[in-house]
């Protein structure tokens, strides 16, 4: 299963326009993170991964920090999670995951992505039952053996665990995620994740051969990318 999980890295554009909805983006989902499991970071592991994949990706700590104090504050937004399931170009299996302060207008905005690309959105659970829903860590390391022991000694469920290229990969169950990501902190001294979040992973693959639908596709990501609601795309098409 390892090779199949889909690295995903925010791509800073060059255009400020670009930066900012990416900011947007982390800062959303920050605000919302800090505010179900709490502002420390050192006690809400989910906010600690969080900030530190948005300090890679170059996002400034005044939005990290103007997110945390918004949770505070208990004001501003009040965003919740919205997820679609559908078919896109080519037959290909598709989960969008947004947060939304406005539910009708984000999901009008994802159903004419679907519409305009000749896809199907469909409902809860159309599509979900082909993806593992897992928690996905990936480090430098090449003791396998110790990294499944500190798992085992945690009782973390691990789906998968491999070692390949000098980096350690390591797949649990959604629910674990919290328990997994300390019982490696706490066995590798200055471990830093690579990857470090929570994935849907198609089960298998829709290969994408004919170049109209491979173009539609593409549109299709483009057009979801651009709204400012949709946190993440999965899919299982190749190609």
């Amino acid at each position: 299963m390892g090779r199949a999980y889909q690295n995903r890295k925010e791509s800073m554009a060059k255009t400020s326009d670009a930066k900012a909805k990416v900011y947007s983006k982390y800062g959303r989902e920050i605000y919302v993170c800090a505010k179900a499991g709490g502002f420390d970071p050192d006690g809400n592991l989910t906010l600690r991964g969080l900030i530190d994949k948005a300090k890679k990706d170059q996002v400034p700590s005044h939005v990290i920090e103007k997110a945390i104090n918004k949770a505070q504050g208990g004001g501003g937004e009040d965003f919740s999670l919205a997820r679609y399931e559908g078919f896109g170009p080519g037959g290909c299996m598709v989960i969008i995951e947004c947060l939304t302060d406005n539910p009708n207008r984000t999901f009008g905005d994802v159903r004419q992505c679907f519409t305009k690309t000749k896809s199907k959105i469909g409902t809860q659970g159309t599509v979900s039952h082909m993806f593992d829903h897992l928690s996905i860590l990936v480090f430098n390391g090449d003791d396998e053996e110790a990294a499944l022991d500190a798992l085992m000694e945690a009782d973390v469920d691990v789906t998968d665990i491999e070692n390949e290229d000098g980096k350690i990969s390591v797949f649990a169950a959604d629910s674990d995620y919290a328990k997994a990501k300390e019982a490696l902190i706490h066995a590798f001294d200055g471990i830093e994740f690579e990857v470090d979040e929570i994935q849907f992973l198609p089960k298998g693959s829709t290969p994408l051969t004919n170049d109209d639908d491979i173009e539609m596709f593409n549109r299709f990501l483009d057009m979801l990318n651009d709204l400012d609601d949709v946190q993440n795309v999965y899919h299982d098409a190749e190609y």
